[in-house]
């Protein structure tokens, strides 16, 4: 598509008609099937989430996150108590249904109203939460309370050396933007970070497919996907699938 140019000739962006920042995300609870997000409490969330991540007696869930593992419950309420202070990241607690038990932790971050950018990070999913349905549908949800407050771009960023973050990326409809080489020093070792994105003009086919695949419809007698959402969030726009 050809750009627009300005007086002197030079091709610049396409004009944001009517732009209005969107306000922060509220620190209120998100609504689904599956899953409810509430703002993360270390009181209410604290004793299921420790419970929960004790079942990666390995740590694995820490190993590219810059906090954690933690040596006890003490250690881990401390970071709970910092973390529900904080209004940027602004986390929440995924509870499941029908257990009513938290399972796992994510949060906005760099949140950016007058440029209309928000991400979505500190994701720390126990093994209750993984491969679930309820673990899309947390990220679906959070996505649309992006969307529908007024965000323009929607990111995702990772360790470049997270196979698995980066695949989970591209699964959900992220594109690729790219890796920023030594972007940081987490734990004292080198991170490069890579770079996923969604916009509001990838949102209303996306959240299409995400509707189609959390549709009980969707699923057999035993639970298992009849689509997967990776067919349904593939598009010309994205390279081939990471393996």
């Amino acid at each position: 598509m050809p750009s627009e140019q300005n007086h002197l000739g030079q091709p610049v962006g396409e004009p944001v008609i009517d732009w209005q920042p969107p306000p922060s995300p509220a620190r209120e609870p998100l609504e689904g099937r599956w899953c409810r997000l509430e703002p993360l409490d270390p009181v209410t969330h604290g004793p299921s989430l420790y419970e929960a991540n004790a079942l990666d007696p390995e740590g694995r869930n820490w190993t590219y996150l810059a906090y954690g593992p933690f040596a006890g419950f003490a250690e881990y309420g401390l970071w709970l108590r910092e973390a529900a202070a904080s209004s940027d990241p602004l986390y929440f607690a995924i509870v499941a249904r029908p257990t009513g038990r938290a399972v796992g932790v994510a949060s906005y971050l760099r949140i950016n109203p007058p440029q209309g950018v928000i991400e979505v990070g500190h994701l720390n999913f126990s093994p209750l939460l993984q491969a679930t349905p309820a673990a899309t549908e947390a990220m679906y949800l959070m996505m649309a309370r992006a969307f529908a407050l007024g965000y323009r771009r929607y990111e995702w960023k990772c360790h470049s050396l997270n196979a698995p973050s980066r695949r989970a990326a591209l699964r959900l409809g992220f594109t690729p933007e790219g890796v920023f080489r030594q972007a940081a020093i987490v734990k004292g070792r080198n991170r490069d970070t890579a770079w996923y994105a969604i916009t509001d003009q990838d949102w209303p086919a996306l959240k299409r497919a995400f509707e189609t695949w959390l549709d009980p419809a969707n699923f057999d007698s035993d639970g298992q996907q009849r689509t997967s959402l990776s067919d349904l969030t593939s598009s010309p726009r994205q390279p081939p699938r990471e393996t």
